[in-house]
């Protein structure tokens, strides 16, 4: 065997193997011995290609007149896709996170370069920084793999908006997406990822394959970890805007004596569920890859339950998806467990008020409020926020205050996800 040959070889084995692990690892370089690696930005994906299933499909009426989440290429080819995120905390160095969690073959990466966001597919000059993985720019992702990037040298200012650019050269057509990224990505003809800007673009606002970004900071700070369903996710917010509930947490968080030492993560996922799967995988199953392989995480902030509640309402459910209060109380049981022997700190907040979707029902209701009750009185999680009672209607309790309401009766608007942000209280990440 050529010997280059059989070291090209070497290197991408290393590359593949470090693909493997499903549950990826940093340490601080020796030369930075009062720094770790704390999550800066993610975003959650569904770990498998389910989606709603046929009977949770809403009838016409009940259809928003216009959806957040735009159109998703069915496959990719010689494409390069960039995707804007907003880092929270910021540091010198920053590393990549890829998955190809709902993907049953290899994707091939043929390149991914890191930039500081200009304006619309722009990058600011002189900002391009080509990512390696194992020191090489092409990078495998096995089928449910989870892989990081080498450390990247970038100085990341915080609340800085990046641009991440990846190249897939062959065909695929099983993509790992986060549906709803409620910021602009534009998929473009050919390896572009070094390009100063994309002006014949398609746009859509997902991340492909993207799943998080790390950056090197003091060993005083940490991340506070935002786990949910839609209303976590930001569904109904102004796109581009980062008008969601953790994103607004964050700037309270910057305002605060702590400054820039609390990240704050958002993995929510729209339709998420958590005792059973439907869009993407249940919080019990994606509990794991989602919080615990996060690097800094130390507080979790949960809000899910409605999909719970109000799934089974639909006609057509099957009768094991039904629940009763002490079912999805036990699951909360469970996560906050698993949260305790990592050492983590849970948030409950109640969940909101939702008369006036038209899965409503009054049995369905006394299912949240028995639950809210017990979150508010059991002692269980370490703190609570009540959102319900932030954003309730004072004169209708079971609907959402109409000042919050974005229309769908469920979902808060920018208002409302700004008073959500405000009833958490930030002392609490300050042990």
């Amino acid at each position: 065997m050529d010997p280059r040959a059989g070291g090209a070889w070497a290197r991408a084995m290393l590359v593949s193997l470090v693909a493997i692990s499903s549950t990826p690892t940093y340490s601080a370089q020796a030369s930075h011995p009062d720094e770790h690696w704390v999550s800066s930005w993610a975003t959650a994906q569904q770990l498998t290609p389910l989606t709603n299933p046929p009977w949770a499909k809403p009838p016409p009426r009940a259809q928003p007149e216009h959806s957040p989440i735009l159109p998703i290429p069915e496959r990719l080819k010689d494409q390069t896709v960039r995707m804007l995120i907003r880092a929270t905390i910021g540091g010198k160095q920053v590393r990549v996170q890829l998955s190809n969690a709902q993907g049953y073959e290899p994707v091939a990466i043929g390149s991914v370069h890191v930039a500081l966001h200009d304006q619309g597919s722009g990058i600011v000059s002189g900002s391009d920084r080509a990512a390696t993985f194992g020191g090489q720019a092409r990078v495998k992702l096995q089928p449910g793999a989870v892989i990081v990037s080498d450390p990247i040298e970038l100085s990341v200012p915080p609340l800085s908006t990046l641009a991440i650019s990846l190249y897939v050269p062959g065909e695929v057509g099983q993509l790992t997406v986060h549906p709803l990224g409620l910021h602009t990505t534009y998929v473009a003809s050919g390896d572009m990822t070094s390009a100063t800007s994309l002006p014949a673009a398609l746009e859509c606002n997902s991340y492909f394959w993207l799943t998080g970004l790390v950056v090197l900071a003091s060993q005083s700070t940490d991340a506070i970890a935002a786990f949910g369903d839609s209303i976590t996710d930001g569904y109904a917010t102004t796109p581009n805007a980062n008008r969601d509930w953790p994103a607004v947490l964050f700037e309270r968080g910057m305002k605060g004596q702590r400054g820039a030492s609390r990240s704050v993560v958002n993995l929510g996922i729209a339709g998420n569920r958590v005792l059973h799967d439907g869009s993407g995988t249940s919080a019990l199953a994606r509990f794991d890859r989602d919080i615990l392989s996060r690097p800094g995480v130390r507080w979790i902030v949960f809000l899910e339950g409605i999909n719970d509640i109000s799934f089974p309402a639909i006609p057509g459910a099957p009768a094991e998806d039904r629940i009763d209060a002490e079912d999805l109380i036990a699951g909360y049981r469970k996560l906050i467990d698993r949260a305790h022997l990592h050492d983590l700190k849970v948030v409950g907040g109640t969940i909101l008020p939702w008369e006036g979707v038209w899965t409503y029902t009054s049995e369905a209701e006394a299912i949240r409020q028995r639950v809210n009750q017990w979150i508010r009185s059991s002692g269980a999680f370490d703190d609570t926020v009540d959102f319900d009672a932030i954003t309730r209607d004072p004169t209708h309790p079971s609907r959402l205050n109409p000042r919050f309401d974005s229309g769908d009766h469920v979902h808060p608007n920018d208002a409302g996800n700004r008073a959500m942000a405000e009833a958490v209280d930030l002392s609490f990440f300050d042990h």
